[in-house]
This record gives structure tokens, sequence and C-alpha cells, in this order.
């Protein structure tokens, strides 16, 4: 049985100019002959991504999301430029194979990369698949110790020492989202100032800790090799990627994990099976991070909930698209349900810390 990721004819209003495409990819990658076809990966809420098959070769396709976006938002060339600092130290990393920023080709700047085939968990396990709670528990291990190995990468060795801005990193975090959310905001969202301001209070000292963060991490952001689920042979979506503290990585991830204990309102909005018998629970998720770093994990309530609150973000900016007619992509019309939920679950860590 075929676990890996599959493809989908490309969806309305999402199609680009292939011909163009196919010039371009001829004359940047050597060895392409024949013509050029197209199918797009469904899963995803942001950049959109396909694959795009020239004569026997595979590659992947990666491009902005339609519509409005966040000035700093979608930045292919970023995107590019980390992949291929990082290749090298985290073999994990797609190999990024060609960019251009000239978007009289498909109206925006885009980069392809080679494809890592592999089981991808969503929400649920694909039909074939299933783990014991001790094989649950063994994926847990896995997905974080490669968490870990990231955050040990040495950006500046692999040339990101310009990268990013690490000292207030996490001040400006918070500031940057929650502008974010107000300017975003439909008005069938809630206004999460609540949240905002007890953030703004609760920042915690500057961090010693300073790493790559993928911003994203979580297990459909994950390739299992298809012979050994054990075994993570890709980590994907990288656009959010950047050099702060890995603490804030450690939050947004901990933002995805709903426990199976979580009440029926977390469990609607879950994205990847955490919620089996056996996957951690956050605070276990949390203690084998800090063990596995050689640190203590203070704070974990701010960071949390900054990820929660994040996440939100994430989704009203989605939210916006759809609420304007800006995307067809009917899976976006759910996301004010899932930002309420995630407004109401980071009140509750506000007035009770119970990871």
């Amino acid at each position: 049985m075929d676990l890996t990721d599959a493809t989908r004819p490309v969806r309305e209003g999402e199609q680009f100019d292939a011909a163009k495409v196919e010039a371009f990819l001829k004359e940047r990658i050597p060895g392409l002959s024949g013509e050029l076809t197209v199918r797009q990966f469904p899963g995803g809420h942001s950049n959109l991504t396909y694959l795009v098959r020239v004569g026997g070769r595979e590659l992947v396709f990666r491009r902005p999301p339609l519509g409005r976006k966040a000035k700093t938002a979608h930045d292919m060339g970023r995107e590019f430029r980390i992949l291929q600092a990082l290749r090298p130290a985290f073999p994990y990393c797609p190999e990024p194979l060609a960019y251009t920023d000239d978007e009289t080709i498909i109206g925006s700047p885009f980069y392809v990369m080679e494809p890592i085939r592999g089981i991808i968990l969503r929400k649920d396990l694909p039909a074939g698949l299933n783990f014991t709670p001790v094989e649950a528990r063994r994926l847990c291990e896995r997905l974080i110790d490669v968490f870990v190995e990231l955050h040990r990468v040495d950006y500046r060795r692999i040339g990101l020492g310009d990268f990013g801005r690490p000292e207030g990193y996490v001040k400006r975090q918070v500031e940057g989202w929650s502008e974010r959310y107000r300017a975003a905001r439909t008005p069938d969202a809630p206004d999460c100032e609540a949240v905002m301001a007890w953030l703004q209070e609760r920042i915690p000292p500057e961090s010693p800790l300073v790493s790559v963060i993928h911003n994203d991490y979580r297990f459909d952001n994950v390739v299992l090799d298809p012979k050994d689920p054990f075994r993570i042979v890709g980590v994907l979506d990288w656009e959010m990627a950047t050099i702060g503290d890995p603490l804030m990585d450690l939050g947004g991830a901990l933002a995805y994990w709903v426990d199976r204990a979580d009440p029926p309102s977390m469990q609607a909005i879950r994205m990847v099976p955490t919620h089996l018998e056996g996957m951690f629970t956050r605070v276990e998720l949390v203690r084998r991070y800090a063990e596995q770093m050689g640190t203590a994990v203070e704070n974990v309530d701010f960071y949390y909930c900054f990820g929660l609150f994040r996440l939100a973000v994430i989704a009203q900016q989605i939210y916006w698209r759809f609420y304007h007619g800006q995307t067809k992509d009917e899976r976006f019309k759910w996301m004010i349900v899932a930002i309420q939920v995630l407004e109401q679950r980071a009140m509750q860590v506000i007035g009770r810390s119970d990871l």
C-alpha cells in the first residue's frame, strides 16, 4: 500500500503559466526535457506547493499564496536561502534547485526543490498505518530529537549570522504578531486584547539560547520513511524560519499539540494525530526537549500561550483572504472557529497554567 503524500489536480484559481515555468526550469536546471505537467499538494494553508514533472524528473514548486499577504511574509528568496545554507548541516532539509524573483513568469517569485517522498501524518493516520502506544511514543521521541538537532546547528558557521536579529527577538515577536492580528481582524473574530496584553506584560528576560528556529515544527511538516515510519527523512515548510530563541519554537510546536485529554473544542481543531494512545502529552514533550537540549525550560506558560496566539494570527490572516474573497479554498471558511478556540485556550492558560 502506498502511504506517501498524494497530489491532486490544481485548485481553481491557483493555476500558473506552465509554459513559462517550463522554459525557466529548462534554462536553469540541466538535463530537463519533455513536457511539463503540474499537480498540487492539497495540504498546507499558506505557501502553495505543487509537484511538477518534466519528462521523467519530479520537482517541487513553491510560490506565495494569492491575495493579501503580510508585508514580510512568504519571502521565497529568504526560504530558498535558508535551505541552501542549512542543508549541509541539517540534511533533513529539501535540496533547493532554482529561485527567481522575476514576477513576469507567474506574477510572483517562486523556487523549486528536490522532492522528499514519504509519509506525512495529518489529522488522522492514513489508512493502513497504525502505531501501538510504544511505537507512538518512539515516534514522539524521534520528532523531538530532530527538533533538538536543528536547535544545535551552529548558525554562524553555516553563514546565517546575519539571517535574523536574536537580540530582543521575543519582544519583537509579541509586538509584531499583535500588530498583524489587529490588521487582519474581521468583524466576526475575537479581539484577543487580553491575550496580547498578558503576553506584553510577561515577556521573559533575554534568553542565552539562540538558534535556527523553524517556527512551524509539527508532524505534518516532517516526512517519514515509508519503509521505516520511525525514521524522519525530511522537514518541510521553512517559510517562517529565522534566528532567535528556540523556546519560542518550542511554544509554537506546543500550540499544535492537542493532548488526548483536551476538551472537544481542541480536538475539533486538531491538525496532527497527537491524541493517539502513547503519544507524548505536552508535559512529556517539554521534558524530552529539556533533557535532549540539556537546559531548563522556564516560563513554559508564556511560550505556550504565545504559540497559541501566533497560531490564531496565522489562521486570521488566512481567514481574512477567504472573508474578502481572495481565495476560493473552502477549507479556510472554518478558520474562524479555530481562531475562537485558540483564543479561549490562551485565556485558559492565562487563568491557570495547566500545560
